[in-house]
């Protein structure tokens, strides 16, 4: 007899229906919303701005079908899309009554329609890439060879002040090209300018040129400091344009690295190209300046008498704060900022890294200021904001600096990446820009599920025609693999695009191969004379061995091209993958336990398996 064991059924029945819950959100489709978020470095949205969304919406007797508070601020879920457009220029008036200042993005966007009790238990429609929802695709080019020229000319800087620490002197430090050349008089001298390089510059080598009393020590940089420096421009670049693009309210840009110098930056649902443009290709640098504590000036400034050489800000928690207009350090001297903790109180704190010059400038200047106030800005056209503004304790050497008190982990992670990725490691240009309408993209989205639709049933009919019953129980296999594939992929939030219905269209071939190997081991078996029982046993026990072998061959092929492919070809691979596994779950169990609900515990004369062919010319028709 052919039985599962109850738990075996249970786990089946389990998978169907949490692959159909996960599935459902994709058939909802999606409501146009309204999305409020912070435009400014140091202003948070939080359930203070959530209040004032609704007693907006309120005040105006406008009724919306949701508002919530997420990671990228405040979206409210509206009905239409004239509702959606005149919420837009409700919240712009009264977020923004300074057009020129605008301390929030108000932005269009679009938003699942599943049910609440869907969403909340985390079933979330899979994101639309570019060529199914419309959009912008942007490929900009990171100059890497400005990036290289501005850690020369750092450099070069560098070693001026070292030489002047070391007593070294010397005829002259310029950059010609990528390469920096030190002139000397005299050989003793030279030798010991390069002992100081050795020491302090190991990212350098060192020739000696010249003859007499025109010697020349030429520095440029090894090979391995090439590539980091590369490598640091890229990733900061990457990180400093993943933090603009979350003021246009995109729900899953695409953001990657293609090749060495260039980066690949998708936007789903952004038809505004200018808009997109003016975001990515904005410039912010950092600040470090001190703060005017000086008594009654702060208040002087709030009646609207700014003392000479200052400016007045605003902090973090809305507290003003005086700054004078002298800037002592600026953010081309910060290497690194992390997250981390003090080592003496476990409080969260940010740690910085500067350069040679850096070190010693912030070392004269924490030095000279104890006790006092400083003050790190982030400008942006022109305004800028305080990121943070600490008391300095004590002299700090050494060139690593560390940002603590009253912060919690979250504004630490936050402030270490407004100073890390605040402003671009190097210049970018962009050399392709295309944009995709929405109606093409729901053009490819009917054509890929008509696509998917009449190969399922192409198969359907094929199977069912010819292995009869069985036919009937494999594309009912083939449909459940079908949904765990959809809910795997919603469940990781996994972005679809044309190549991954590609690839889903492709799983449905495959899947089905591993019922066809399955029924042809049965009649195989009712052949060799096997009873009906036996044969189905011996059917999926011999098969099993086959399926196995050929899904792992292909599941390798597929990881190989998601380990070396990137965009459209990573983006099959994930389906491809995903669906090699769903397959051998359908094929194998969930096909073998509706088989077993037929079949099973019960005494039989033959299968409904369609034609069984015998030698001599001779057939056994099979009921």
């Amino acid at each position: 007899m052919n039985r599962y064991p109850l738990w075996k059924y249970v786990i089946v029945a389990f998978s169907l229906l949490v692959g159909l819950l996960y599935t459902l959100p994709n058939f909802f489709g999606e409501s146009p919303a309204v999305q409020v978020s912070s435009a400014k470095a140091t202003l948070k949205t939080d359930t203070k701005t959530l209040e004032r969304v609704e007693n907006t919406l309120k005040t105006a007797n406008i009724e919306s079908n949701g508002i919530f508070l997420d990671t990228n601020g405040v979206k409210v879920r509206l009905k239409d899309t004239d509702t959606q457009l005149k919420v837009k220029d409700l919240l712009e008036k009264q977020f923004n009554p300074d057009a020129s200042d605008p301390q929030y993005v108000v932005a269009l966007n679009l938003l699942s329609s599943s049910p609440q009790w869907l969403t909340s238990m985390g079933a979330l429609p899979m994101y639309l890439g570019l060529d199914l929802r419309g959009g912008v695709h942007f490929l900009l080019e990171v100059d890497m060879k400005g990036a290289l020229t501005k850690r020369l000319d750092s450099t070069a800087a560098d070693l001026r002040s070292l030489f002047r620490d070391k007593n070294v002197r010397h005829g002259g430090i310029n950059r010609e090209g990528e390469r920096i050349s030190i002139r000397f008089r005299d050989e003793e001298t030279r030798t010991k300018a390069r002992n100081a390089l050795q020491d302090n510059q190991p990212d350098l080598t060192l020739i000696e040129q010249g003859e007499g009393s025109d010697l020349k020590l030429v520095a440029t940089l090894k090979p391995t400091a090439v590539k980091k420096i590369q490598e640091f421009a890229i990733k900061q670049n990457m990180g400093t344009l993943h933090n603009r693009i979350n003021e246009l309210g995109v729900a899953e840009p695409v953001i990657a690295q293609q090749g060495a110098d260039r980066i690949v930056v998708q936007l789903p649902g952004v038809q505004d190209t200018a808009k997109a443009k003016d975001i990515l290709g904005r410039t912010a640098t950092l600040e470090i300046r001190m703060v005017d504590d000086t008594a009654g000036a702060l208040e002087a400034a709030m009646a609207g008498q700014v003392p000479f050489g200052t400016e007045l800000y605003v902090e973090r928690g809305g507290r003003p704060l005086l700054v004078k207009k002298q800037v002592l350090l600026t953010g081309d001297r910060l290497t690194d900022a992390q997250p981390g903790f003090d080592s003496q109180t476990h409080e969260p704190a940010v740690h910085l890294s500067l350069d040679s010059t850096g070190s010693r400038i912030f070392k004269e200047l924490t030095r000279d200021n104890v006790g006092k106030r400083m003050a790190i800005l982030l400008i942006e056209k022109g305004k800028g904001e305080v990121v943070t503004a600490p008391v300095i304790r004590t002299e700090i050497g050494g060139g690593r600096v560390q940002i603590s008190g009253s912060m919690n982990t979250v504004e630490a992670n936050d402030t270490a990446l407004l100073l890390r990725a605040g402003s671009l490691a190097a210049p970018m240009e962009i050399i392709e820009e295309r944009t995709i309408g929405p109606s093409l993209g729901a053009d490819n989205i009917t054509k890929g599920f008509h696509s998917t639709m009449w190969g399922f049933a192409a198969i359907s009919v094929f199977m069912i025609a010819y292995y009869m019953l069985f036919g009937l129980i494999s594309v009912t296999a083939l449909a459940s693999n079908l949904l765990f594939l959809v809910a795997l992929l919603s469940l990781l939030q996994a972005t679809l695009t044309l190549p991954g219905i590609a690839a889903i269209a492709l799983t449905l071939g495959m899947a089905i191969d591993s019922n066809v190997l399955i029924n042809e081991r049965i009649r195989e078996e009712l052949r060799n004379g096997a009873s009906p029982q036996a044969a189905i046993r011996g059917g999926y026990e011999h098969a099993f061995d086959t399926i196995l072998d050929s899904n792992i061959t292909t599941l390798i092929a597929g990881v190989a091209l998601l380990i070396f492919g990137s965009g459209p070809v990573r983006g099959f691979a994930v389906v491809h993958c995903l669906g090699i596994l769903t397959s051998f779950f359908s094929a194998v169990v969930v096909s073998r336990a509706l088989v077993n609900l037929v079949y099973g515990g019960r005494k039989i004369q033959s299968l409904s398996i369609g034609q069984i062919w015998k030698p001599g010319n001779s057939t056994v028709a099979s009921k």
